[in-house]
């Protein structure tokens, strides 16, 4: 199965996805280093005493968003595969 793909570039690309409290669907977005923007979130998240406003411009297309810390349940980096037209 996976000789079909076997002359087409492939490439990985990770997202950071942050789940809503209240929403089904999480956000998904793309920066250049979303291992660290995870992290930074990771931080703001077990350092609030009080919720913040947390403000990210991303890569993807959604190009902004704020959220409040209080808003967000949950965390993830996802990696995606795609293919690149040669």
């Amino acid at each position: 199965m996976a000789s079909q793909f076997a002359g087409q570039n492939i490439q990985t690309k990770i997202s950071l996805l942050i789940f809503l409290k209240g929403s089904v669907a999480p956000i998904v977005l793309y920066f250049e280093d979303p291992k660290k923007v995870y992290d930074d979130i990771q931080k703001v998240l077990k350092a609030a005493s009080a919720p913040k406003m947390i403000e990210l411009e991303a890569a993807g297309p959604i190009k902004k968003v704020s959220l409040m810390s209080s808003e967000i349940s949950g965390l993830a980096l996802q990696e995606e595969q795609y293919m690149v037209k040669q």
